[in-house]
């Protein structure tokens, strides 16, 4: 069974998708059940798509497709609300089609901030075509070790979540489960090596249990001023 913010989510993503074919944005949701923030939303929903009410459908804005619907009646229909009414897929809504997704923003990578510590996080409007398959987050970088990359203080880093990386690629990578950095990714006979990108940082080298990939770069956003 559905929570009540749950249902009112899902009914609304209905309503808005049988209007216009496009799901709401999340700010719209946000405002439609009377949420304090968008990282709310995101909560829900997750909670609806762990749960098969609803998908997100990869590199299209606003990408959700409602699998199963509730019943609208609620109490008067003498059941709760949240009740499953499988979806006729011949008739279902058509997939929205655009090309901004929103990722979660978890805040400034820099030292001493592990990304898991980050939990008020924001969501960020991502072109899709940066970003490939798989799920995505981005931080703001902070600091200028990564520069020679063309990585600056204060983009948004828009990185794969994985903990598998080859060699030479730019990875997040969190050490001794405290600190995360952005850095080129080095293996050699049980140690890591994190490269920077600028001649006036030297390379970091740890035991490979101390250092955990939390993510490959997928591309970069700058804002100009």
């Amino acid at each position: 069974m559905l929570t009540r913010k749950q249902h009112e989510l899902l009914v609304f993503i209905q309503d808005r998708l049988d209007e216009t074919g496009i799901s709401p944005s999340f700010e719209e949701m946000k405002d439609a059940i009377d949420l304090k923030s968008k990282s709310g939303v995101h909560r829900l929903i997750s909670a609806l798509e762990e749960r098969g009410f609803i998908r997100r459908l990869p590199n299209r804005a606003r990408a959700l497709e409602v699998i199963r619907q509730t019943d609208r009646a609620g109490a008067a229909s003498r059941e709760e609300p949240g009740t499953v009414v499988p979806l006729n897929r011949k008739s279902g809504t058509p997939a929205p089609a655009n090309d901004v997704v929103e990722i979660p923003l978890h805040g400034r990578i820099a030292a001493g901030m592990p990304i898991e510590a980050l939990e008020d996080q924001q969501m960020l409007p991502v072109p899709a075509a940066l970003l490939g398959a798989g799920e995505h987050y981005a931080l703001e970088v902070s600091g200028d070790s990564m520069i020679e990359a063309g990585i600056f203080d204060g983009d948004f880093a828009l990185v794969r979540r994985t903990e598998e990386a080859r060699d030479g690629e730019i990875i997040v990578a969190l050490v001794h489960g405290v600190e995360a950095t952005l850095k080129y990714l080095h293996r050699d006979a049980g140690k890591v090596r994190l490269d920077p990108a600028n001649a006036a940082y030297e390379a970091q080298v740890y035991d490979a249990r101390d250092v955990q990939v939390q993510g490959r770069l997928a591309g970069l956003l700058r804002r100009y001023h």
